[in-house]
Parts: C-alpha cells; sequence; structure tokens
C-alpha cells in the first residue's frame, strides 16, 4: 500500500501516522482498511489537533487512506521486543468487536496509542504520554506508561475505565 519499497502492512500490524503536533494510531485489519479512534461527531474535524480534546470517541473502520489525510506513517510494532503480541485471529476478532463503539477518550491515559497495543497485545500503554505535555503555555502531568482496560461505554455491568483517540 502507498509508496513503492513501503511494506504493505499485514493484519494486526500497528500503524503509527505521523499529524503535526502529535502521532496518531490505527491497527491493519485486511483489504486497505484499518480500525482507528474518531471523533463522535462533526463537532471535531477528524485529523485535526482539536479532536483530542474531544472527552469520547468512536472506533471506526476505514481506508488506511482516508485515515491518513495526506499524513506520512509507518508500520510500528514497536513493543513486539516487550509484549507477545496475540494471536492474529484473535487481535482481528476483538478489534473487529469494537467497530462503531462509542468510548471514553483521554490525552493522558486512554489515546489512540493505548487503544491500538490495547488490541495487539492486551496491554494499553502509550509511548507518546511523557513526563509533562504542555499545550498553550499550560502544563499538565502527564504518566508515562499508564496501563488501563478497554471497555465500550455501552456493556452493561462492565466497569468503565475505558478509551483515547
Amino acid at each position: 500500500y502507498g509508496l513503492p519499497g513501503k511494506p504493505r502492512p499485514r493484519p494486526g500490524d500497528l500503524i503509527e501516522i505521523f499529524r503535526i503536533g502529535y502521532e496518531h494510531w490505527a491497527i491493519y485489519v485486511e483489504d486497505d482498511c484499518v480500525v482507528h479512534l474518531a471523533p463522535p461527531s462533526e463537532e471535531f474535524e477528524a485529523g485535526s489537533i482539536s479532536s483530542i480534546f474531544s472527552n469520547r470517541a468512536v472506533v471506526k473502520y476505514s481506508r488506511l487512506e482516508d485515515v491518513l489525510h495526506g499524513c506520512s506513517w509507518k508500520i510500528n510494532n514497536k513493543l513486539d521486543a516487550t509484549y507477545l503480541p496475540l494471536p492474529v485471529d484473535k487481535i482481528i476478532r476483538r478489534t473487529k468487536k469494537m467497530i462503531n463503539k462509542m468510548v471514553q477518550y483521554s490525552l493522558i491515559d486512554r489515546n489512540c496509542e493505548h487503544f491500538v497495543n490495547d488490541l495487539r497485545y492486551g496491554v494499553s500503554r502509550s509511548q507518546q504520554v511523557g513526563v509533562s505535555a504542555s499545550f498553550n503555555g499550560v502544563c499538565v502531568a502527564g504518566v508515562r506508561y499508564a496501563t488501563f482496560r478497554f471497555h465500550p461505554l455501552n456493556l452493561p455491568g462492565q466497569p468503565v475505565l475505558c478509551l483515547g483517540l
């Protein structure tokens, strides 16, 4: 897919997308399509920096090309050296079950990187959330490598600890 010389993603691969100021993450499913977190409404434009300030997200199944918004990307399964990936059939089954679910989102502890790592490894972890982050001069404490379990908001009886964009 995409550029000559760029490896084609395989089902279960994590895709890192380089947006201005942050990285967006998706998980490759099949036929040049990925699952990723997107803003819940037209209130936030998908792929815009403003979308990361929403407190909810919807799990979307989209063509990789449509998610890129012209940005560069790479396959990035960087945590394979730390965590054993789940079997591919289980990754894809878990991923497809999440499509169209509304989930909680937090830039610090429930973002899109947490989401895809939970699907691939069973551990929700984000390396882009550092010790601190600054937005418009306001410094907020971050939690490096925070781990949370992801659950859809609409599962009765399930704790809502949930997800990120």
